[in-house]
């Protein structure tokens, strides 16, 4: 209907880091060769062997799909699962992660509200995890195809959800920081080249002793709501569908930090 707005990918990633692109936009660089959104954690898990903390349902989605990458000069185009791996540095002590290119809602929706080069999204999820993943894919088991079991229709995937434990229930188990982002490349305002990394962490001894939720889950609820606000009192307004970047971020970062939510940024090396 005419008139009204619907906010899509308002979560910490996307959300959070499509507002940091936008921000580094607005107020750091004249151009911007690449943003790329750069997903960390060292969390552990104590008493499993393997446990995810987030959806396993949803992460087997996004790590073997096709991953997207955004290029000015090509449009969108997909590449294999895993591809592309490089070495990020988290910050605050997380440290040294190897990242592959991940399917991500941000390179759909960055190029839209922002003029950028090229746009990628990258997990930082370790060798034991990707591993875990491929042989779900080779046995069939990240399949949604019900197979019939003993005279039942069950879903592979659905399977190995339930056989998992829920991360949702495991935060006082787990241990360690959380780290979401964006690193901007290009030219900043002096013109001159630029790398920077805007970017929140979140620590789960932290989140549980102030709100019960573990961090990754935490993380994930506290934007929807600030944005929520931003809607409320007409920060944000427009019409029709739009991304997290087609608003000012200045006023939702401000209100981030008041509600205890910090964010921070760090220069790279050009």
């Amino acid at each position: 209907a005419r008139g009204l707005l619907a906010l899509g990918g308002m979560g910490v990633e996307p959300g959070f880091s499509d507002v940091a692109a936008r921000y580094a936009s607005d107020n750091l660089f004249s151009c911007i060769d690449e943003v790329g959104v750069r997903d960390g954690a060292d969390l552990v898990i104590d008493g499993f062997d393997f446990a995810p903390t987030f959806s396993i349902w949803t992460t087997i989605e996004e790590c073997l799909n096709p991953p997207i990458i955004y290029e000015r000069d090509r449009g969108w185009f997909t590449t294999a699962p895993f591809s592309e791996p490089e070495t990020f540095v988290f910050p605050e002590g997380i440290g040294s992660l190897g990242c592959v290119n991940v399917e991500h809602e941000e390179v759909l929706l960055m190029p839209r509200w922002l003029d950028v080069g090229r746009v990628t999204f990258k997990y930082g999820l370790g060798d034991e995890f990707i591993d875990v993943l491929r042989t779900l894919h080779k046995l069939g088991l990240d399949s949604t195809r019900p197979v019939s079991v003993r005279g039942l229709e069950v879903s592979p995937r659905d399977v190995v959800a339930a056989t998992l434990p829920n991360p949702a229930e495991l935060g006082d188990r787990m241990r360690g920081r959380t780290c979401a982002g964006s690193l901007v490349t290009g030219l900043g305002l002096d013109g001159k080249p630029r790398r920077t990394y805007l970017y929140q962490v979140v620590d789960n001894e932290w989140t549980m002793r102030e709100y019960g939720h573990q961090a990754v889950v935490w993380q994930t609820a506290v934007h929807p709501v600030v944005a929520l606000e931003m809607l409320a009192t007409g920060e944000w307004k427009g019409e029709g569908v739009k991304g997290p970047e087609a608003f000012r971020a200045d006023p939702f970062l401000a209100l981030l930090d008041q509600h205890g939510a910090p964010w921070a940024m760090e220069e790279h090396a050009v």
